[in-house]
């Protein structure tokens, strides 16, 4: 669309959270409306090769992080714009207000983010009645899900075994998120024996559900990029014997190595073109180390179809984007997609 730049300049005046909040708002209307549903869909769709992960069927391999629609309002304008899936969340079991305001920091010129949101949401119920409407042909819906933050850590799992219940017959898959850096605590549930507990507790839920006749959901876990390489190898040693079905890699970082912004100084995740090489490191470490048996979802600064190449060549089965379409506008799935089929 090359008159997303001047629509980009005008949104860049307003607060970053409000010019958010302004454009879900729109794409909640846009796909609403089924004449504007199907001009969308027309103007942003591309041919791509199918693709098949966690016994689901993908239309292509580009999907929407978690963190864009966290309450599930706008996933139906989304999806015209070339998406195969959209996750929504992160999901808690009850609305929050999340961190306060200011929480989110645009830093333009790496096309970056800086966010401590801190999974603000109305909560699983206003979610399920989202996500509870007829949804377009093809379109995957996975759900995030994360614990509220005045939830004891040591009753941590329950907010999670509540959400897989509430979310089993809506979602196509669901991701457990114990990697936000902006919830007090919460990357503590990736350490080992807290990790173990929280999956094993999971995937007896999920057997119990299934048992119920309810069909079985694949489950998910979003890794953060700061682990070190003995805890990444405790990771995945957790999620290969609890049977999950796969990994997201990566949530935003602490780090701020190559941050030019005065802004760097600020707290919360980073995302965006600076989390690209970090990401794409550890979704090649995931490959290797699980000899390519563990489905992985690489997410993290993805740009353009050479970001995309270098997380499927690293051993990603699919990708997703976030902050690159906020810099490079709702044509961007449709070039990747071009582009990756005018290559061999």
């Amino acid at each position: 669309m090359r008159t997303y730049p001047l629509i980009r300049s005008l949104l860049f005046r307003l607060k970053p959270e409000v010019a958010h909040n302004l454009t879900l708002q729109a794409l909640r209307v846009a796909g609403g409306i089924s004449l504007i549903n199907s001009l969308l869909s027309r103007t942003y769709q591309a041919s791509s090769k199918p693709v098949e992960v966690f016994g689901i069927r993908f239309a292509n391999p580009i999907g929407l992080a978690a963190g864009y629609d966290k309450d599930g309002l706008g996933w139906k304008g989304l999806a015209c714009l070339g998406f195969s899936h959209v996750e929504i969340g992160t999901v808690t079991p009850r609305p929050q207000a999340g961190n306060p305001k200011p929480r989110l920091f645009r830093l333009p010129e790496q096309k970056a983010l800086i966010n401590r949101m801190g999974f603000p949401g109305r909560g699983a119920e206003f979610v399920r009645q989202q996500l509870s409407i007829q949804r377009p042909k093809n379109l995957v819906l996975g759900v995030n899900i994360g614990k509220n933050k005045d939830t004891p850590m040591e009753t941590a799992e329950q907010d999670y075994l509540f959400l897989l219940d509430y979310f089993a017959g809506y979602a196509d898959y669901l991701t457990i998120n114990v990697s936000s850096p902006n919830t007090v605590g919460l990357r503590q549930l990736q350490e080992r024996d807290a990790l173990d507990r929280l999956l094993k507790s999971v995937t007896e839920e999920r057997a119990r559900i299934l048992s119920n006749g309810t069909r079985t959901i694949p489950l998910l876990v979003k890794l953060s990029p700061d682990l070190t390489d003995s805890q990444l190898d405790d990771a995945l040693d957790v999620v290969i014997r609890n049977r999950m079905d796969g990994v997201i890699a990566t949530n935003t970082t602490l780090a701020r190595e190559g941050v030019r912004s005065p802004l760097a100084k600020e707290a919360g995740g980073l995302s965006g073109i600076p989390i690209f090489e970090r990401s794409l490191t550890m979704v090649g470490k995931i490959s290797r180390r699980t000899a390519g048996n563990l489905p992985v979802i690489g997410v993290g600064g993805i740009t353009n179809a050479t970001g995309v190449l270098k997380m499927m060549d690293a051993g990603a089965k699919l990708v997703q984007i976030y902050t690159g379409l906020l810099y490079e506008g709702p044509t961007l799935v449709k070039r990747i997609l071009q582009d990756l089929l005018k290559l061999p």
